[in-house]
């Protein structure tokens, strides 16, 4: 019994931590924070495992503990287009909170993930109590649907090469600057050219080009970006 107690105490000290990592649940009283997680569940994926598919009843939304998932649609042909990649602390269909009866996408497992699932009525109890964290949900669903249509748009109007340089660019501090900045992987290859549209081989050839011409340095985990005013610089080079 007492292992049994102690088993469950941890589990929900843990869903506790993934949850306040999640900026949706940031800012919410603590109070409150526990009663989220005794209607959460914690549910393991293994790669390539699927989380939901298209037509599913949204009955969740679902925070990643840990890993990383695909949300993506298929094309009538079969191909798969990635709509965002989620990882640690990222939220995943805050949509469902709102009256959206099924999911528009399929979400699958890119590695082992932990995913923790919030049922939707209990925590839609919990908002009404709480104007100001829903809109804080708002703003994270703002934010999760605006990088989604940016990375639609960029893949309609973009080349490989620019969508490569703008993803490199928003992760560093100051696109201005002049100072090497390491940018983290954290995922495959194969991966990481889903999340840019595109097929390993032909993100393999455009890295080996930028550092080819001095703009980063490759290594099997981190891209450095050796100046990001210098990326800036390429990307109105090819615009014009």
């Amino acid at each position: 019994m007492l292992n049994t107690f102690n088993n469950l105490t941890y589990k929900r000290a843990t869903a506790a931590i993934n949850l306040k990592k999640c900026e949706a649940f940031a800012g919410l009283p603590q109070e409150d924070l526990q009663k989220i997680v005794e209607f959460t569940a914690v549910k393991f994926l293994e790669k390539g495992e699927c989380l939901f598919r298209e037509g599913d009843k949204a009955n969740n939304f679902y925070v990643v503990g840990k890993g990383a998932i695909s949300l993506f649609r298929t094309h009538v042909s079969g191909r798969e287009r990635v709509l965002h990649i989620y990882r640690a602390g990222e939220s995943i269909t805050l949509a469902s909170l709102w009256p959206c009866k099924e999911y528009s996408a399929d979400a699958q497992a890119l590695e082992s993930t932990k995913v923790l699932l919030v049922k939707k009525h209990e925590m839609m109890e919990i908002l009404k109590r709480h104007p100001e964290q829903l809109f804080r949900f708002f703003s994270s669903m703002c934010n999760n649907c605006r990088t989604i249509l940016e990375m639609i748009e960029d893949a309609a109007t973009q080349d490989v090469e620019t969508r490569l340089l703008n993803w490199l660019l928003k992760r560093c501090p100051s696109q201005g600057a002049d100072d090497r900045v390491a940018v983290p992987l954290g995922m495959t290859k194969r991966n990481w050219a889903a999340e840019l549209g595109t097929i390993s081989e032909t993100l393999s050839r455009t890295l080996g080009k930028f550092r080819k011409e001095g703009l980063i340095e490759v290594n099997r985990q981190t891209i450095t970006v050796l100046s990001p005013a210098r990326l800036t610089n390429r990307i109105n080079s090819n615009s014009e």
